[in-house]
Order: C-alpha cells, then structure tokens, then sequence
C-alpha cells in the first residue's frame, strides 16, 4: 500500500489542493471585503496597496533580516529597464482587476479570464517574442466567441466592470511578455520572495499615484470601517499564495497545473453564486465559458506540445507520447529555469508578482528525473 501511495505523490495533491483553496479564497475574500453590500470598502486602490505593503515587509524581513535567501545582483540598470516598467504594469492590473469587483460579480469576472491567453498571445506577437500562427488563432476566435456569448447572457451586465477587468487582463499580459522580454534574456531569475522584494515597494509606489488622485478624499474615518484583523488575515492569504503557486510548480508538470486551474475556475464559479446570491449565472454564461474554455484547453495543448516536441526532437511520437506520460505522473521534477518558454502560457491567478514568470521558466524548461523528497 505504501509503494502504491508515495508520500512525495500525497504531498504534491495537497499542494495542489492549499493553491485551488488559497486562488479560490483571495478572490472571494477580496469580493466580499470590496463589495458595498458585505464589509463595504470599497477603495479597491488602497486594498491593493495594503497587500503590496504587506508582501513587500514580509520579503525584506525574508531577505535582509532572517536571510533566508539571498537578494540577486541587481544594478540600477536592470531595476530601471526592467523592475520598474513590470511593477507598473503589475500595479496596473491589479488596481483595473480589484475595482472589476465593485461593478460585477466573481463569476463574470472568472469567465472573462477566459480572455487571458488571448491578450497574452496579441502581446507576445506585438512584442516579437511568438510568431502569428492559423491553429493558434482559431483557438483565440473560439475563446473570443464563447467570452462574447458568455456576456451577452450575463443577467448583470455592467459596462464599465467590464472594461477595468478587461484592462487588468492587457495590463496582466504585457507585464508578462515583459517579464519574459526583459528578466529572462538578461538572465535574471526570481523567486516569489525575491519578487516581492524587488515588486511589491515598486508597485506600491505606482498605485500612490492613482490613490491620491482617485481614492484620498475618500478615506474619511467616518464612512469607511477599518478592521485590522480583516487587512491583515487579507493580505496574508495573498502572501500565502504566491508561496503555494511555487510549491505547486516545482512539484507538477505543466499539464497538471492547467488541469488545477480549470478546477479552480469551475469551483470558484460555483462557490460564488453559494457565498454571493446576487451573482447569479444562466445558461448562456455556462454555454459561452464552456467554449470560450475548450479554446483554451485546446491551445494550452498546442502550445505544451510545441514545448516537448523542441525538447525532444530525436524521438518518435509513440515514445514521446510514452514519455511525457511518465513525466507527468511523477511528483517532482528539478527546476531549471531557461529562456524556452512562451508567456502566453500562462493562468493568472490574484496578487503573484513574478510566480506567473516562474511558471513560465516551467514550462519551458527540460523535463528531467524524480527527484522527490
């Protein structure tokens, strides 16, 4: 029974299962504390900005104080070319994805994430680092028409919801691309605490722009209830997922965690109509996110099989196939991070700076032996 069942297998399940509950959690928990008709705070900027404060605490006491990793060698150059334009981008589609919870529900929200490879691709060929291809762009339409279909049936519709997740949706993308553009072709590889580190103080100082502008006069004692303990559990349980994302990834192959995620949308769908009674779905939302979804299963196998097949040139497709079987039901492989992925792979999850990037390195990098604990 117990060769059956190895301990590294149990663990890596678990890991799957603490990422879909914490993913599931922050944007639920996010909902409920920006939404009017629960906690009512609805300053979707500072909310963000608490979490960048948080994450960027945490990680500087990880990094300087406790030292349990080490800072890379970051020089003026690379943090000006490359730090900056990314945590701005970052700031951007979280500040646009946050204030979509004000105006639509979590369900809509999840079927327009549906749109994430779309926005991810159209970038990554602007910025040259994928080429304009027939398959791959059927796939697209497919998503394209089922997100169209899926908000024509949604009973709350709201314009303006719409454009700020859309927005975060092209901001989240091109920070990508970036990421892959600028990071990963000056050799520099980050892990979620050295993300944060590098990140979040960038990005905090970005959202300060938009929030004295937008949400300052606002903030008036009398009309917006703070609870500390609220912020703080918050701001926890995204820090808790960016740690859960890297544990999953180095522990999976990238088809398993394709797989996790399009669970994770299905349940979070499903828990907000139970938790939220006012975010109703029809059947025409399921309809349109059921084939905007089997575009995006489609492509994420296209673009995986494109990974093996350049990994794996000599073999025949029987033995490939055979091959990546066995991969994939190992528990763990050893990271290596390299420059072979494409970031239009890539699921977005709330409040990951650069664990998106390292899931990127992921799926590109050489599936290797077992090495599990």
């Amino acid at each position: 029974m117990s060769k059956m069942i190895s301990k590294p297998l149990v663990l890596t399940y678990f890991y799957l299962f603490i990422y879909i509950l914490l993913s599931s959690g922050v944007i639920l928990y996010n909902k409920w504390v920006l939404s009017p008709k629960y906690f009512n705070f609805p300053l979707p900027i500072t909310l963000t900005m608490i979490h960048m404060g948080f994450s960027g605490l945490v990680a500087f006491l990880l990094v300087r104080v406790f030292k349990v990793v080490a800072p890379v060698k970051m020089t003026f150059e690379i943090y000006a070319t490359c730090v900056i334009p990314i945590s701005a981008f970052f700031a951007s589609s979280l500040w646009f994805g946050n204030t979509a919870y004000l105006h639509i529900s979590v369900a809509f929200i999840q079927m327009l994430k549906a749109l994430m490879p779309v926005a991810t691709f159209i970038m990554a060929v602007l910025c040259g680092t994928d080429k304009p291809r027939c398959d791959v762009f059927s796939n697209m339409v497919l998503v394209s028409v089922g997100v169209v279909i899926s908000s024509y049936g949604e009973i709350h519709f709201n314009v303006v919801g719409t454009v700020y997740q859309v927005m975060g949706i092209f901001a989240e993308a091109l920070r990508l691309v970036l990421t892959q553009v600028l990071l990963q072709k000056k050799g520099l590889t980050l892990n979620p605490i050295t993300s944060l580190y590098y990140i979040a103080p960038c990005s905090f100082v970005f959202l300060s722009v938009p929030w004295l502008l937008l949400e300052k006069s606002s903030m008036e004692v009398s009309q917006i209830q703070f609870n500390f303990w609220i912020f703080f559990s918050n701001a926890l349980c995204a820090l808790a997922l960016n740690f859960s994302i890297f544990l999953v990834i180095g522990r999976t192959g990238a088809v398993t965690i394709r797989v996790a995620g399009v669970l994770k949308d299905w349940i979070l769908i499903a828990l907000s109509t139970v938790i939220f009674p006012e975010s109703m779905i029809t059947r025409l939302n399921i309809i349109g996110y059921a084939i905007a979804l089997c575009g995006v299963v489609m492509y994420n196998y296209i673009k995986v099989k494109d990974v093996r097949a350049s990994q794996l040139p000599s073999e025949s497709i029987p033995e490939r196939i055979s091959k990546d079987w066995k991969l994939e039901k190992k528990s763990s492989d050893i990271f290596i991070p390299n420059n072979s992925g494409s970031a239009s792979d890539i699921d977005v999850d709330e409040e990951t700076p650069l664990t998106q990037s390292t899931r990127l390195s992921h799926i590109g990098r050489s599936q290797v032996g077992n090495h599990g604990a």
